[in-house]
């Protein structure tokens, strides 16, 4: 029987989180008397994370699992999950449960009553520190001026969307996909449920500062085209600047206030090189971009599936 719901979990190093979690969603799945599935993308784990799905998909065909040749990252996971999910519904969420189990049957709920897209929504963040929470709010702020999209604060990958949705977003051609933003681009009927995050059932967030800054960067890339207009900012600010200055010294000078102009020349060299470089650095996100683009490789390599039928 077609599964009615897919769950989509990307997973990597998770060998101590996977058997809490299969417990927690088996549990709250099968209280809803329909058929679904349980899609894992291992994201080119070290442990025994595969192991341990292979044999819980051998005694439970509901579990799939799609194993990666090496670790291309959590968003290239999801899109995998979602290419490889067969549910009118489809949800995306952790598997450590910081993004309850118990709150999928809210979502789906929501779905029925029409919303295509259902975003679970944080009210309370456990286990974060000020500086994550802080920074978030930050990359939130800056990221929905720069995209101008309507991206919803405190919510994250755990979202349901209807399978018009899924197949939309799989329908994109381009190789690097932010869900966050691509799920507020398509627009469509979109709705919420709250709920309180949870600090990890098991195991140790494989999310570091250096894999956030990376990620904060790709999606604004990904999203928007803000950094190429900083050049025309830029320049508008440095002729300001200069017409000030110049400006300045006219009037000093028939004041008779002398300054010696050579003081000005470094800073004012220093200041240009450092405006070019700052440009060509921006230009050439885009240029690295266009050449991943052009060079058309795939976002991730399958080495292997389990009970996945396409």
């Amino acid at each position: 029987m077609k599964a009615k719901y897919s769950i989509v979990v990307p997973v990597y190093n998770e060998e101590q989180a996977i058997p809490i979690f299969y417990k927690a969603v088996t549990k709250t799945m099968k209280s809803l008397n329909e058929p679904y599935e349980v899609v894992f993308v291992n994201d080119g784990s070290r442990d025994r994370t595969v192991e341990i799905i292979k044999k819980i998909a051998e005694i439970d065909k509901s579990i799939k699992l799609v194993s990666f040749s090496r670790n291309f990252g959590q968003q290239a996971a999801i899109f995998c999950g979602l290419e490889n999910a067969v549910g009118e519904a489809v949800i995306c969420m952790d598997v450590d449960l910081q993004d309850p189990v118990e709150v999928v049957p809210k979502m789906i709920e929501k779905w029925k009553q029409g919303y295509d897209i259902v975003h679970g929504r944080r009210t309370v963040r456990k286990g974060e520190n000020w500086f994550k929470k802080i920074t978030s709010k930050i990359y939130l702020f800056f990221l929905k001026r720069i995209t101008k999209l309507d991206i919803p604060a405190n919510v994250g990958e755990f979202k349901l969307m209807d399978r018009k949705v899924v197949d939309t977003l799989n329908s994109m051609p381009e190789q690097d996909r932010y869900l966050r933003g691509v799920s507020a681009w398509v627009g469509y009927k979109q709705g919420f449920v709250d709920f309180e995050r949870n600090e990890r059932a098991a195991g140790e967030t494989k999310y570091s500062v250096k894999k956030l800054v990376k990620l904060a960067g790709r999606s604004i890339v990904s999203m928007s085209t803000f950094p190429l207009s900083l050049a025309a900012i830029a320049g508008i600010l440095f002729s300001l600047v200069s017409t000030v200055g110049f400006t300045t010294f006219i009037i000093m000078a028939i004041n008779g206030h002398y300054l010696p102009l050579a003081a000005w020349l470094f800073p004012t060299i220093t200041c240009c090189f450092a405006f070019l470089f700052s440009i060509m650095g921006f230009n050439n996100i885009y240029i690295r971009r266009i050449y991943q683009e052009v060079q058309n490789r795939p976002r991730y390599i399958v080495a292997e599936k389990v009970n996945v039928e396409n």
